[in-house]
């Protein structure tokens, strides 16, 4: 006697919405003819019936209905029948979630679809705990230790021998997230009242669960469960902030506490620009009130003892100065989103204006220093209560020039040149003329320059140095020199004379990397002489004191200050 097994085969293991799948039986045998075929479906040896299927052919039937179909062959003697079929199964995770943490409940199901069979389960996995044999595996608090592939098949109870394949494999993943951390946008722990950050969260590693955000802030009263938050500060927001993620019952440890402080608003400074504590009448000076840190928009309020009140503006330009613009100057900024909410009083700078000893026309250079590169862009400016103007030069070969090639109103606009080395000076219409300035250009464009003032420096005021290049402003450990003696190494690049006297008068140059700039004259100021008279009669007087340096081969100007 030979077993032999019928063959079921099916066109398709799923019958698709509204279509039909076509199954054929068949025996492999020496005699494939005078074969006569039964159709069952399910396990309870029930006939298809003609309700059920279409009868296509003998041996091939078309179902419409899902379920578990098996075939028999006969031909007299003896009978032949297929396996059960079944459904593969499939294994799923309830959450589904292929990644989760340690400390989470996860389900992982063994599910075979179709028909009401009844299955024993067995599990294949090459995590280090194995699942019970059922069709589902409760993992309640997961550890790495159930990180591995899981797959399953079922096995008929009624026919131990009757079984589904395999599964294909799920990758269950167990991982411990790392510790969260709170960042802020801007990135400044300490802000001033009024300013909008951006509190964040952030899991590295978790970046594609699920998470509700849980956080311990300062002063919150809705915690928000995003993983950001934007707040306008005030200063009851100071305080330490920190923050831990949740995905269901699984909470990751709190981060670090990051500590926010915010103050009022930096207390205001004021300056002057140029640094002088004392101008003499005509000059023009810049009083600033200055708010350090933060984009806060301010209005800004002004005190002063002087007879001309400042305006209520960031800073004040004295254009032609009077001894009525003495005085203390200080302010305060008031924010303009909040305007009950105000910075301190600056502390008060004092300004002295001299009646004496100046002329009634200035001369304003941009930018303000001797030295410059070619082709940079400089403004000369004259400035005084006159409505004609006409900037002078002397140039190095002695030449005396009467125009300037681009006036525009009151201001000469020079794109440097090395001819462009020279003395100026502005004229009015009436004849009156200011003090005369230096202007050097550096022909070597690879070469440093001395960063210096235009005017001379009024004793016992503050002064810095700087060396640069065209395509460095800011440089470091640079060499000053002081009438060719070296006087300082800074490693920060400046030279700063906190109290200018007599004695720092001279030429000053700087070196970086072995190349030396021009050598600038810086005078220091204690008297000034007033030339009066008519224009015409006293040329001859400024440029025999301006020729003196000229022919000494020297583009810089000992007593150009008249």
């Amino acid at each position: 006697f030979t077993f032999v097994l019928a063959k079921l085969r099916a066109d398709n293991t799923a019958v698709p919405l509204g279509g039909s799948v076509t199954l054929t039986c068949s025996v492999n045998h020496s005699s494939s003819s005078g074969w006569k075929y039964d159709w069952y479906i399910e396990n309870s040896g029930v006939l298809v019936s003609p309700e059920d299927a279409v009868f296509l052919s003998n041996g091939q039937i078309r179902v419409s209905q899902g379920g578990h179909y098996w075939c028999i062959g006969e031909r007299v003697n003896p009978v032949y029948s297929s396996e059960y079929t079944s459904n593969r199964p499939v294994v799923t995770l309830y959450p589904n979630w292929s990644e989760i943490y340690r400390g989470e409940t996860i389900t992982v199901r063994c599910e075979i679809h179709g028909g009401d069979t009844e299955w024993d389960y067995e599990w294949e996995t090459n995590s280090v705990i194995k699942p019970p044999n059922q069709n589902e595996y409760r993992i309640r608090s997961a550890s790495s230790s159930n990180s591995g592939n899981y797959r399953c098949k079922g096995r008929m109870k009624s026919s131990q021998y009757n079984t589904t394949e395999w599964s294909d494999s799920v990758t269950l993943t167990v991982s411990i997230p790392s510790k969260p951390t709170v960042t802020l946008q801007p990135s400044w722990t300490q802000i001033y009242s009024g300013e909008t950050v951006t509190v964040r969260c952030e899991i590295q590693g978790g970046e594609g669960a699920q998470w509700t955000y849980e956080w311990r802030a300062a002063k919150l009263n809705t915690p928000p469960t995003s993983n950001e938050y934007r707040i306008t500060v005030t200063e009851s927001d100071s305080g330490g902030y920190s923050c831990r993620g949740r995905r269901d019952y699984f909470f990751t440890e709190w981060s670090d506490i990051i500590t926010l402080t915010v103050s009022f608003s930096n207390r205001p400074v004021v300056t002057l620009y140029p640094n002088w504590s004392e101008i003499y009448r005509g000059e023009t000076i810049t009083v600033r009130c200055e708010i350090h840190g933060g984009d806060t928009e301010w209005d800004y309020e002004w005190e002063t003892n002087s007879m001309i009140k400042a305006p209520n503006q960031s800073e004040y330009r004295i254009r032609s100065a009077s001894s009525s613009n003495s005085g203390n100057y200080r302010c305060k900024g008031r924010m303009k989103s909040s305007q009950h909410k105000t910075t301190e009083w600056s502390d008060s700078v004092t300004l002295t204006v001299s009646d004496n000893v100046h002329s009634a026309a200035s001369l304003t250079v941009s930018p303000d220093r001797v030295q410059h590169f070619t082709s940079d862009s400089v403004s000369l400016t004259c400035e005084g209560n006159f409505t004609e103007w006409r900037v002078r030069k002397f140039s190095e070969d002695g030449r005396l020039y009467s125009d300037c090639r681009r006036m525009t109103g009151s201001t000469c606009n020079i794109n440097t040149s090395e001819s462009d080395t020279a003395v100026y000076w502005c004229e009015s219409g009436s004849g009156e003329f200011s003090s005369a300035v230096n202007i050097t250009v550096q022909n070597d464009g690879n070469g440093p320059i001395l960063v210096s003032p235009v005017h001379p420096v009024t004793e016992g005021a503050s002064v810095r140095l700087s060396c640069s290049l065209r395509t460095q402003k800011i440089l470091s450990n640079v060499f000053f020199y002081h009438n060719d003696k070296l006087i300082q190494n800074d490693p920060r690049g400046e030279l700063k004379i906190s109290a200018v006297s007599k004695s720092d008068e001279g030429f000053y140059k700087c070196q970086y990397s072995g190349r030396e700039s021009a050598q600038s004259w810086m005078s220091v100021k204690v008297n000034k002489i007033i030339i009066s008279g008519s224009a015409e009669g006293d040329y001859a007087n400024v440029t025999s004191v301006i020729q003196l340096k000229v022919i000494n081969k020297t583009s810089e100007c000992t007593k150009c200050e008249i």
